[in-house]
């Protein structure tokens, strides 16, 4: 389906007019959380529209990751990561496997996102983000999407995969405050973002929920289809996320509202190279930053093609990896647990 600037504009002018009234006729009410305002105000101000506009026009001939491909998906056309400018969704629902802070009692409220520019050779949820398993969905159905996650109880909205349908997100978003959400944002990424796309989702973004794969090009290069620069680029995104969100803290509540939660998966072989990512995290981040060190990998997809990952994680190697972290100083660790 193509989507030209200027169906854009006869679709969502006249939506987001609407949902703004909304926005005010709920603020009348004075029902304001203070961590939501900025939401509201950005929705207020036609701020959240913008920002998605110059995130659609970014598809012109796309430079939205750091592929850059250049694909004209406004035009139809499918880019690297396998992604025209027709937002799919696999699937939406109260999700309990992620980590606590964005559990709580209801789920976090994920939205799975088709497709993906990283491409890596193990992912293990590779009919998603490879084969584009999923079905074609407007964004107004994306907002209702959120509104009913929210009236399921879930503590956020996390979108998954989610930088080639950035500026799909945005909008939805708009709409979804428009009618009231008052949720937290997480955006759950492969890390490998480019800083001209994160800027333009500040004051958007509450939780960044990043990976941090590799701190090899050689190792990015070979298992996420020519990703050389992904240390250097995850590197810089990270920064760009803690300038954004701060650190990650747990409220009260049990939850973490705000603030940049990492995540490295610990490979066999050292293919991640664990010990520079975490002597990296060390050095250019708080000491209390949130690392959750995932102990989960599983060879799946092509895997078993590439010897040195055709195998589960050891528990020696993984132990070797907790204990690096907390020689480097980091003091907020998540340790996931050896699968049996």
């Amino acid at each position: 389906m193509k989507r030209t600037r200027r169906r854009f504009l006869q679709e969502f002018g006249s939506l987001i007019v609407v949902s703004a009234g909304a926005g005010m006729a709920e603020a009348a009410g004075g029902d304001e959380r203070p961590a939501r305002r900025s939401h509201l105000k950005m929705h207020r101000d036609g701020e959240l529209r913008e920002r998605g506009r110059k995130l659609w026009d970014m598809m012109e001939e796309c430079e939205l990751c750091p592929r850059m491909c250049g694909a004209k998906r406004l035009e139809g056309e499918r880019g690297f990561c396998g992604a025209s400018a027709q937002l799919e969704i696999s699937s939406y629902h109260p999700h309990f496997g992620e980590e606590r802070p964005l559990v709580g009692r209801g789920g976090s409220g994920t939205i799975f996102l088709t497709h993906c520019g990283l491409r890596c050779v193990f992912c293990i949820n590779w009919d998603i983000s490879h084969r584009g398993d999923g079905a074609e969905r407007e964004i107004e159905d994306m907002a209702a999407m959120m509104i009913e996650l929210e009236g399921m109880g879930c503590a956020n909205i996390n979108v998954v995969t989610p930088t080639h349908y950035a500026p799909h997100i945005v909008l939805a978003l708009d709409i979804a405050i428009g009618r009231g959400l008052d949720l937290p944002l997480v955006w759950n990424t492969c890390g490998w973002e480019r800083l001209e796309t994160l800027r333009l989702l500040d004051g958007i973004v509450d939780i960044y929920l990043p990976d941090f794969k590799y701190s090899s090009g050689e190792m990015a290069a070979k298992y996420s289809a020519g990703a050389r620069d992904y240390p250097k680029v995850a590197q810089k995104a990270l920064l760009e996320m803690q300038r954004q969100v701060g650190t990650a803290y747990t409220a009260p509540d049990g939850l973490v509202h705000r603030g940049l939660m990492i995540r490295h998966l610990v490979m066999p072989n050292g293919v991640s190279g664990t010990g520079k990512v975490i002597h990296w995290i060390a050095k250019n981040l708080p000491r209390d930053t949130y690392l959750n060190l995932m102990s989960q990998y599983t060879p799946a997809y092509m895997a078993s093609r590439y010897p040195d990952i055709s195998r589960r994680l050891t528990r020696e190697e993984f132990e070797e990896a907790v204990e690096l972290a907390r020689r480097a100083g980091l003091i907020n660790l998540d340790i996931q647990p050896m699968p049996r």
